[in-house]
């Protein structure tokens, strides 16, 4: 593990009621929410805040109850601890969204995607003749 060092500050009582908030409703240590938080800020300013730009992705964000959120925490802590590896709750959900996805698509017979727009599309039947 790398060495660790405090980190003070004084911050607005509001900023800290909304840190704490938001920390508690992850399930965090004060430490664990900070240093998430800086290093997500890091990784950001590194990419120049254009990581959805270049990466051609879309934010998808929506609120759930939270004894479901609590679940779903109590799950993704479980299998890191059975893998070894820490399961996010983006992979996790981005997971459920592509199999949901999958599944929809084979039950509607569409399972073939339709070409990017820089694909040429396959020659139908009548025009292969």
């Amino acid at each position: 593990m790398e060495q660790q060092k405090n980190l003070c500050a004084q911050v607005p009582l509001s900023l800290h009621i909304q840190v704490t908030q938001a920390r508690e409703a992850l399930g965090q240590t004060t430490s664990e929410y900070i240093t998430n938080l800086l290093m997500e800020y890091y990784e950001m300013k590194k990419n120049g805040d254009k990581t959805n730009v270049a990466n051609n992705s879309r934010m998808m964000a929506f609120h759930i109850k939270k004894k479901l959120f609590q679940h779903l925490k109590a799950h993704l802590e479980r299998e890191t601890q059975r893998t070894g590896r820490k399961l996010t709750q983006r992979e996790f959900v981005l997971g459920l969204v592509e199999t949901a996805l999958e599944a929809a698509e084979r039950q509607a017979g569409e399972a073939a995607p339709e070409p990017e727009e820089d694909e040429p599309a396959a020659l139908d039947a009548e025009q292969a003749v």
